[in-house]
């Protein structure tokens, strides 16, 4: 018979029988079997690995609307490219906002985060100089979840 120790055990040496086996006991109203622990935190990381979804969604979009608006060099060669990422992100973004509404709320909370991530992620991988990118964000959290926002 299972217990809620066997469970726990079970998490640690079969991770997804361990899932299979929950999603039965929470069907079944079987929760004296539960592993209650592990559950809770599976079900915690998800609402980060949420959040954490959209931030970097959020990043790849400010890095590639500085690109547009900033860097000239070769910007013809890149820029398609770039815009082509800026539309997939906006629609991956509405995507996310669709299905979990209450991560709008942390939106504003982010942005600044997310806008200074982008900017240090730019400089580094092209290795470009810091001036290049103004410190604080040149265009607002409105402007780049617009549709047609293109600096």
């Amino acid at each position: 018979m299972l217990t809620s120790n066997t469970n726990k055990a079970l998490y640690e040496q079969d991770f997804y029988l361990w899932i299979q086996t929950t999603v039965k006991l929470l069907k079944e109203r079987n929760l004296e079997q539960l592993d209650i622990d592990n559950l809770l935190e599976e079900i915690d990381s998800i609402g980060r690995s949420e959040k954490k979804e959209l931030e970097t969604r959020l990043i790849v979009l400010i890095e590639n609307l500085l690109k547009l608006q900033f860097w000239i060099l070769d910007k013809d060669d890149n820029a398609r490219s770039w815009r082509t990422n800026v539309v997939e992100q906006r629609r991956q973004i509405l995507y996310i906002l669709a299905d979990r509404p209450s991560l709008k709320s942390i939106l504003n909370h982010i942005f600044i985060d997310c806008y200074t991530d982008g900017r240090k992620d730019t400089i580094r991988k092209y290795q470009l100089s810091s001036e290049l990118f103004p410190e604080q964000p040149p265009f607002s959290l409105e402007q780049v979840l617009k549709e047609y926002f293109i600096p």
